[in-house]
């Protein structure tokens, strides 16, 4: 990369794995043309820096109930958890002389944001001589550590907002042993600033610091709380007292449409709209039956080998399309999925235990059918120790016995981050890699409570570092802006993704997420073009574009070793 990029996209991510929050890093620190502020906070973590010594681990990290690991950024063993506002930069710098980059000074430039944002709530913080860091007095507010390669950094700083200061004694922080470790917290009790507010502070003083010609940011809607996990209700009336936040919502509850569900939507900003007559499906949106002799020819294939399909369990539009035309994307590891997403119709009863001939009969069905491209997905099976990893390696692996000239995509779900799990898929080669991001950072809570922006952004990162075809899609009509559906398309892109889809969401049932907005055919046309100015291989956008319609044609548009070749685009129809 050359020239210091004009644009500073901020991403405000909630909690985020470490390895997760790495690997985001890393795929950005790769791929990304635009500079990035990612502002989180990690679960209990131990971080061992290059220079670290083991020694200064004083208990088993696992006893304390945090983590330990291994990091390439400088320094010693440092602690990361709630409480704690991490900022990860992932910026180009200013050349220095002869090509290389001043780390000294882009580390005092650090320090003085952080210094900035502290007096901005009446904290007097400091350098101290010999070391880096914020300090008020003998004790560290604020830790700093950074790696720079290709000029680019990455890595950050990690304030001090309230966290469990008693982790800190665990360990020698920064293997200093005689100096301590404080907080805002500890200095301003009470007064303590709501961490909105700190967040806010941080930005404006890095931007004031760094200054772009544009500044994008996005913030994920988040709190850690113990239904941040659990599925929406589905009781008789979705009817469930005690839930938080839903003191913001208008009459509250609402027959058919689960509390719960609500309640996330109004923590990000969205009402749900009231019944109107007028809202109705457009006629762009609507579909003509087609049951020809090849759709009931797919049906019957797939019903005598006891498939299923998600173009069936997920409602999909383009069903009479794409089974006329003999594809359909099977679906493994049975037909119940362990997460509930507000926007999916997918059973979510408890699985039934894996179908060790499923991926055998899957072979099969794609020889019956004749199909050039497979396209081979999953519900979320969160309750299996591998996630259903070894499944998807076994479907690939039989279709490719039985049919050798076959292209095999993978639809997969996250798999909880799991670098294990994620490198038998990656190992299993698919010739593209699919994973969805659904939608906008700020509604992902509201519409995937199970997963996370961030960690969708790492798993597909990690598949380009895996040196795969990466695809990934959005769905439009939730309730996000223009800019919003613009950033998570920019976010795609920069972490390295070769192929888009978008399209319009359908509302499976009143108990799901409302369609708060039909989006136009010419406005799915302006979003392709705008992704097409950003490098993508393939481009499908439009209302009733799903992830994995004209597949084949995505994968022929991207050149096989994972490059990007030529732009190309659907635009504006289904």
């Amino acid at each position: 990369m050359t020239g210091r990029p004009t644009r500073l996209r901020v991403r405000r991510l909630g909690r985020v794995a470490y390895v997760d929050g790495d690997a985001l890093q890393r795929a950005l620190h790769e791929h990304a043309v635009d500079d990035y502020l990612l502002l989180l906070e990690h679960p209990h973590v131990y971080t061992l820096g290059t220079r670290a010594d083991l020694g200064h681990v004083l208990v088993p990290a696992a006893s304390v109930g945090a983590e330990l690991v291994r990091a390439d950024r400088g320094g010693d063993v440092t602690y990361h958890g709630p409480g704690q506002l991490v900022g990860y930069p992932i910026v180009t710098l200013d050349e220095w002389r002869d090509g290389q980059r001043d780390v000294v000074a882009y580390v005092r430039r650090l320090e003085s944001v952080l210094m900035a944002v502290l007096a901005r709530f009446g904290i007097a913080g400091a350098r101290a001589e010999r070391y880096t860091g914020v300090w008020v007095g003998d004790e560290k507010i604020a830790a700093i550590g950074v790696k720079v390669a290709r000029g680019r950094a990455r890595h950050g700083f990690a304030l001090n907002v309230e966290p469990d200061l008693a982790m800190f004694g665990h360990i020698v922080p920064c293997g200093i042993s005689d100096r301590g470790v404080t907080s805002m917290r500890a200095q301003l009790g009470d007064a303590t600033p709501d961490p909105q507010a700190v967040v806010d502070a941080v930005v404006e003083a890095f931007t004031a610091e760094f200054p772009y010609a544009e500044v994008e940011r996005q913030d994920t809607v988040w709190r850690e709380h113990a239904a941040d996990l659990a599925a929406f209700t589905r009781d008789a009336m979705g009817i469930r007292t005690g839930e938080p936040g839903l003191e913001s919502v208008p009459d509250a509850p609402k027959p058919g449409m689960p509390v719960r569900l609500l309640g996330r939507l109004a923590e990000a900003g969205v009402t749900a709209p009231e019944p109107d007559a007028r809202f109705r499906r457009p006629e762009w949106m609507k579909v003509r039956a087609d049951l020809g002799p090849n759709y009931r020819e797919t049906k019957r294939i797939m019903r005598g080998l006891e498939l299923n399909t998600v173009c069936e369990e997920a409602g999909c539009p383009n069903i009479y399309e794409c089974w006329a035309d003999k594809t359909a994307t099977f679906m493994i590891l049975g037909d119940r999925c362990t997460r509930a997403c507000g926007f999916c119709e997918v059973d979510t009863r408890k699985p039934l235990p894996v179908d060790e001939a499923e991926p055998q009969r899957v072979a099969d069905g794609v020889a019956q059918l004749g199909l050039e491209h497979a396209v081979v997905t999953c519900v979320a099976r969160d309750d299996l120790s591998d996630d259903g990893a070894g499944v998807f390696a076994a479907t690939v692996a039989a279709i490719r016995a039985r049919t050798p000239e076959t292209r095999v995509e993978l639809l997969i779900s996250d798999c909880r981050g799991r670098a294990d799990s994620l490198d038998v898929i990656f190992a299993a080669r698919p010739d593209v890699l699919n994973h969805n991001l659904e939608t906008v950072a700020r509604l992902q809570r509201a519409a995937r409570p199970s997963a996370a922006y961030a960690r969708s952004l790492s798993v597909l990162g990690r598949a380009k570092t895996a040196g795969l075809v990466v695809k990934s899609g959005l769905i439009v009509g939730m309730g996000e802006s223009d800019d919003e559906v613009r950033g998570a398309i920019a976010d795609l892109r920069n972490v390295g993704v070769d192929i888009l889809t978008v399209g319009q969401y359908l509302r499976p049932s009143a108990r799901h997420l409302p369609v708060v907005r039909w989006w136009h055919p010419d406005e799915f046309a302006e979003l392709a073009a705008y992704a097409c100015s950003l490098g993508f291989a393939h481009v499908e956008a439009g209302p009733l574009v799903r992830s994995s319609y004209h597949a084949k044609r995505g994968s022929d548009a991207a050149d096989p070793r994972g490059a990007v070749a030529a732009g190309s685009v659907a635009a504006g129809f289904s």
